[in-house]
């Protein structure tokens, strides 16, 4: 059996959710399960020095009309949330906390989170994820409690320090047997990868 992908994002990053939209079609396509991990940049950030691309000079300028570029290149729907980045703590905790009930149901409802964020809509806060988890039939009640607790709490810092010390440093980052691709520029490498099982 092949191994599983692993993709590694963080639901504020736009290169992520570009590369989401994709993601498990290109695993289908080659027989490979895909497991969605959301990771909190800003503690990366902390031990990289790096910020969040919209905020460096110049950067910020080109990769705002990146995004929107890169999407219509995908043929991908996107709409720069507002205001961004935004936090998603309570995202990422909502998915380690459905993950931990049902691992179908967490990677529909980070599709829905990450989808919603890109579309126009909010899952920057607790009540704004628990409506978008009602939508597809999550217990949104059972969610904000479940994001409260101190195990789903705990969870997300191991999950966010195991992928740290993995080396994730950006999102999206893409693991196939073992090796890494950072950014949604890098799908073409991935899909080539398990045409050929590398190079």
């Amino acid at each position: 059996m092949p191994q599983p992908i692993e993709f590694f994002f963080d639901f504020s990053s736009p290169y992520g959710y570009l590369a989401s939209r994709k993601i498990d079609a290109l695993g289908a396509k080659h027989g490979r399960d895909v497991i969605w991990k959301p990771v909190l940049l800003g503690a990366v950030f902390k031990l990289t020095g790096m910020a969040p691309l919209v905020g460096i000079p110049m950067k910020g300028d080109y990769v705002k009309r990146d995004f929107a570029r890169f999407a219509r290149f995908l043929g991908v729907d996107f709409k720069m949330p507002d205001p961004f980045p935004f936090s998603s703590i309570h995202a990422v905790r909502a998915f380690w906390w459905q993950e931990s009930l049902d691992p179908k149901a967490g990677h529909a409802l980070a599709q829905r989170l990450y989808n919603t964020a890109f579309s126009g809509g909010d899952i920057s806060n607790a009540q704004a994820v628990a409506e978008q988890a009602r939508a597809i039939g999550i217990d949104g009640d059972a969610l904000l409690a479940g994001i409260e607790s101190q195990a789903v709490k705990d969870r997300t810092r191991v999950e966010n320090d195991a992928a740290i010390a993995r080396g994730v440093f950006g999102s999206p980052y893409i693991v196939v047997d073992g090796e890494p691709f950072w950014g949604a520029d890098r799908l073409d490498q991935v899909a080539k990868w398990l045409e050929t099982g590398g190079w």
